[in-house]
């Protein structure tokens, strides 16, 4: 008896054979993330790259005026004096005092009214809740220019209801005197604000895990407990960013105070840094000025959120 043991060569399949579907699929992966990211970039390099490149290019020029100043000016190139002439300009550095000034009021303010909101929508609290968050909603859909004449109308003495009534019970108040004037323009961005702010604080409630929640609420913590040692520390992120958006919202502020202009002489036309920039270009036609001061007002705008998110990612990974 015997037996035959037969072997079957099996051929190794070729290296080569898998290396083509693979620098295919690189080759795809890169043509998508091209088709993806030229239309981003295309929009970037045009509402971005080439307006900031275009603000440098005016800031190192301006107009020399000779003789006896008939005729236009002819453009020369001064290279960084327009720089100079707005760090050394005591009403643009006063408008950075009063934004400071203005952040301290408005920036702790919606953020914990906006996460206080979130938070007593997101605990079933409230009923109705689609209405209150469109309601809440609903100011920031009005353009700011119509919210600012409103509140304007709303603090102008012998026009306002509200100034009305307080006189009714004896109680002087002046919107816009020196000291209430910059409470009152928080008072308009805040309005304005708050409901947006809210809608982000409140998504990233919905987000949270239900398990995390739950296991709270098993180990006795209250609502209030759940809500400031639970999901606000999870949420931090959106916080971080309320504050930068809040914080870039701030240092772009202009349609309040320059509507209030009209109104009352405590907001002055340089009153912001982008008052300062709309005065020195369409009043004073520098536009040397104004660009140089633009360029100015972003670098302090992309350090401070630089600044922000650096700070919170060293928050993070201490936690």
């Amino acid at each position: 008896m015997s037996t035959v043991t037969s072997s079957r060569r099996t051929a190794p399949p070729p290296a080569a054979a898998a290396d083509p579907p693979r620098r295919t699929g690189r080759r795809q992966q890169r043509i998508a993330a091209t088709v993806l990211l030229t239309p981003f970039t295309a929009l970037l390099i045009a509402v971005f790259l080439v307006p900031v490149g275009y603000a440098v290019y005016l800031s190192l020029f301006g107009e020399d005026h000779s003789g006896l100043g008939f005729g236009g000016g002819e453009t020369v190139f001064t290279g960084l004096r327009s720089y100079l002439a707005v760090l050394q300009d005591p009403s643009f550095l006063s408008g950075f005092g009063t934004i400071a000034l203005y952040c301290v009021i408005f920036v702790p303010t919606v953020v914990v009214s906006a996460l206080a909101l979130a938070l007593l929508l997101d605990s079933g609290l409230i009923r109705l809740r689609r209405t209150s968050q469109m309601l809440l909603y609903l100011p920031h859909a009005v353009p700011g220019i119509i919210a600012a004449v409103i509140w304007l109308y709303l603090y102008t003495p012998g026009l306002s209801p509200v100034i009305k009534l307080f006189a009714q019970a004896d109680i002087t108040i002046d919107f816009l005197g020196l000291h209430t004037v910059l409470p009152s323009i928080v008072n308009i961005a805040l309005w304005s604000g708050l409901g947006y702010n809210m809608i982000i604080f409140y998504a990233a409630l919905q987000a949270l895990p239900r398990e995390v929640i739950e296991a709270a609420t098993i180990d006795g913590a209250g609502g209030i407990r759940t809500a400031l040692q639970v999901k606000v520390p999870i949420i931090r992120g959106s916080v971080v960013m309320v504050c930068m958006f809040s914080l870039i919202g701030a240092l772009q502020l202009f349609t309040e105070p320059m509507l209030m202009n009209q109104a009352t002489p405590m907001v002055n036309s340089r009153f912001t840094p982008n008052m300062y920039i709309y005065d020195a270009a369409f009043r004073r036609n520098n536009y040397g000025l104004a660009s140089a001061a633009s360029v100015i007002l972003l670098i302090v705008t992309c350090v401070l959120s630089y600044a922000v998110t650096r700070w919170s990612g060293r928050r993070e990974r201490r936690a």
